[in-house]
C-alpha cells in the first residue's frame, strides 16, 4: 500500500481517477484533480474492532478528504459514505454502473414446466440459503455461478434441488448463461448496486430481486420485487412469475426499457462532465 501511494505521487496528469478497491492510492495524488469511485462500504459493515477502524480511515475518511469528487453507484452507497465520513454531500455524485456490452438478447420460449433459474454469487449477502428453501418442491433447475459453500451444498441435497454450478466464466460465457435462463433470481440482502438486475433485463429475462435499496431503484418497474428476508415471499414471487404469462411479459418489456438507462454511452457522458470540470474545459 505504501509503495502504491509513492508510485501515485510520480504520476502526471490533468485528471486522476482511482477506481476499484485501492482507495488509499489517492493519498499520493493532487486533491483538486482527483476523482475516487467507491462502489460500496461493505468492507466497513463486515469488519470489527481495529480492522474496522483501519478500513474506515485508510479506505474512506482520508481518501474522501483528498479528492475533488467522489462517485458512487447508488443513493444507498452515497448515504453510507456520508454516514461513515461526514463529508459534504455535494462532493459525492451518484453515477451508476453501466450494463455490459457483452450481454445480448436471444429469443427463447419461457419454460414454465421446468424453468432455469440463474443465481449469481456465493457470499452470504446473496441469500442462497433462502432461495434454496423457497424453491423446494418447485420443478426447476437452479444454475449457480460461483463457488458453493459446504452448508449450502448440504441444503441443495437436503431439499433435492436440481442444480448446476459454474465458476470462472468469461464475459461471453456469462452472457450465454443469461440468454439460456428463464429467470434471474437475485433477492440479495445487501448490494452496493446489483449489476445482475440490469444484465438480466438487457438479456430479456424476467428478474426477481429484493424490494430494498438499492435493488428496487436499480430495477425500476422492470422486476418482480420481493422481501429478501422471507423464503415464503421469494417463493410467492416465483410462483407468480411461473403462473402468469401476462405479468411475466409486462415485466420483461419494462426491464428492456429500464436497462437503457444504464447503457455505457450515457454513463461515460456523466464521467466526461466531471473530467471537464476538473481540467477546466
Amino acid at each position: 500500500m505504501i509503495r502504491n501511494v509513492f508510485f501515485s505521487r510520480k504520476l502526471k496528469g490533468d485528471v486522476y481517477h482511482v477506481t476499484g478497491d485501492a482507495h488509499y492510492a489517492v493519498l499520493g495524488l493532487k486533491a483538486g484533480k482527483t476523482i475516487l469511485t467507491i462502489h460500496d462500504s461493505i468492507f466497513i459493515r463486515e469488519s470489527k474492532g481495529l480492522k474496522r477502524v483501519f478500513f474506515r480511515w485508510i479506505f474512506l475518511r482520508l481518501p474522501v478528504r483528498n479528492c475533488r469528487f467522489i462517485t458512487t453507484i447508488s443513493e444507498k452507497s452515497k448515504k453510507e459514505i456520508l454516514q461513515y465520513t461526514g463529508c459534504d454531500p455535494a462532493k459525492v455524485i451518484v453515477i451508476p454502473n453501466p450494463v455490459g456490452r457483452n450481454i445480448y438478447y436471444r429469443e427463447k420460449a419461457f419454460n414454465a414446466v421446468n424453468p432455469v433459474l440463474l443465481f449469481i454469487g456465493s457470499t452470504p449477502n446473496k441469500n442462497l440459503d433462502r432461495i434454496i428453501a423457497a424453491i423446494s418442491g418447485i420443478n426447476c433447475t437452479l444454475e449457480i455461478v460461483g463457488q458453493i459453500p459446504a452448508d449450502h451444498l448440504f441444503l441443495l441435497n437436503k431439499y433435492n434441488i436440481r442444480f448446476r454450478q459454474f465458476s470462472g466464466l468469461s464475459e461471453t460465457e456469462m452472457a450465454d448463461r443469461y440468454a439460456a435462463c428463464d429467470v434471474v433470481v437475485f433477492p440479495s440482502l445487501y448490494e452496493g448496486f446489483g449489476l445482475p438486475i440490469i444484465e438480466g433485463q438487457k438479456a430479456g429475462r424476467i428478474v426477481l430481486t429484493s424490494n430494498i435499496s438499492p435493488m428496487k431503484e436499480v430495477a425500476g418497474d422492470g422486476a418482480c420485487l420481493v422481501s429478501p428476508d422471507e423464503a415464503d415471499a421469494i417463493r410467492s414471487g416465483l410462483e407468480k412469475i411461473l403462473g402468469d404469462p401476462v405479468y411475466r411479459e409486462d415485466i420483461i418489456q419494462r426491464g428492456f426499457v429500464n436497462a437503457r438507462r444504464y447503457e455505457s454511452e450515457q454513463i461515460a457522458e456523466q464521467y466526461l462532465k466531471l473530467y471537464k470540470a476538473i481540467s477546466g474545459q
